[in-house]
């Protein structure tokens, strides 16, 4: 791929082929790698500047009725230390968040039936009430049509539900028979038709993935178009049938979120914790290949380390809400600086 093509390449990459998509992602040329990442980081710069924007994230329960072979909460794995945060610990760590900067609070966790629409709906409204100003996204896995609506009428503003793999067979290979793809993207496609801003996303080096699988994750959201993109590296836990596999590369994953920068170049893509915890700069390198989102954790102290969907999971220091200001300033380094502002999508 000559070196002249670059620049068109990348222009037009919402309307690459599958198969030049796979020449991009698989190219062991340097010159072609730090070029993509260039080309997004430009990207990234001209539509949202070098503004970063903060999301609280607040994993309220560990509890979860799926067994998804990858994930270290997976009901199967009695060795997890389980805890749900009630209503005034999660409104506590939405104020602690507030004073500390924080316009959207995430409340993230495992599919709980503890937590009922009548229960959760109960809590939104608490928070939005309390910091109207704030955006509330949820994360806790598929429910019904009607779940959903409830909780966008309580004042969910955005959702995220990874979709893991758009192919079926490897869907299988990753989770239980109970659980499908295509119900997944059912879940998906209601989201986006109740109102939600919505976010998807993969796993980049997850067990059996091969390079077609990942060019299919490309495709499957280029027309899919979520506002927002969650993408990084397959980390092991040690309490799973996946155990014994390798992590998914930091090399990998900045392609992958490159390539989805120039595809998509409105969408929100975080720097997620998994790409801090297999690298101490993950996060900056992140940012550095078109990144916009960093999502420090506002869960209770005394719970953190028990959220552990991978090993070695960084949950102190700079992932800690409370060392905000150490966050600011590795970003301000590179050039970036974070702002209080809930970071909406713009259409």
């Amino acid at each position: 791929m000559p070196n002249e093509n670059y620049d068109n390449i990348f222009s037009n990459l919402a309307e690459a082929s599958a198969s030049n998509l796979k020449e991009i992602l698989i190219t062991p040329d340097q010159k072609l790698h730090d070029a993509l990442l260039a080309a997004s980081r430009a990207t990234a710069l001209k539509q949202f500047g070098n503004k970063i924007y903060i999301r609280g994230l607040i994993e309220f329960t560990n509890y979860c009725k799926n067994d998804c072979y990858y994930c270290g909460i997976r009901c199967s794995n009695n060795k997890a230390n389980r805890y749900r945060l009630n209503k005034e610990q999660i409104l506590s760590c939405c104020a602690n968040g507030y004073e500390l900067g924080f316009r959207t609070f995430v409340l993230q966790g495992g599919e709980d039936p503890f937590f009922s629409d009548e229960v959760l709906a109960d809590i939104i409204i608490a928070i939005k009430k309390n910091h109207p100003d704030c955006a509330l996204t949820l994360s806790i896995g598929e429910r019904s049509l009607e779940s959903y609506e409830a909780l966008f009428t309580a004042g969910a503003d955005r959702y995220l539900l990874r979709h893991e793999t758009a192919n079926p067979t490897h869907y299988s290979l990753l989770h239980p028979e109970t659980l499908s793809l295509a119900n997944r993207l059912h879940c998906l496609k209601n989201l986006k038709e109740i109102g939600y801003q919505v976010g998807t996303g993969f796993m980049v080096g997850s067990p059996f993935q091969t390079t077609d699988n990942l060019i299919e994750d490309l495709l499957l959201i280029n027309k899919f178009k979520p506002q927002m993109i969650g993408i990084g590296p397959f980390i092991p836990h040690h309490d799973t049938p996946f155990r014994d596999k390798n992590s998914g590369t930091l090399q990998q994953t900045l392609r992958l979120i490159a390539m989805l920068r120039l595809m998509l170049p409105k969408a929100l893509i975080p720097a997620t914790t998994a790409l801090g915890t297999i690298d101490p700069c993950g996060r900056e390198q992140g940012i550095l290949a078109g990144a916009n989102v960093v999502m420090p954790n506002l869960s209770p102290v005394m719970v953190r380390s028990k959220y552990s969907l991978y090993d070695n999971k960084i949950c102190t220091g700079e992932e800690a809400a409370e060392c905000i200001n150490c966050l600011r300033t590795r970003l301000q380094k590179i050039g970036y600086e974070i702002v209080i502002d809930r970071g909406d999508y713009q259409k």
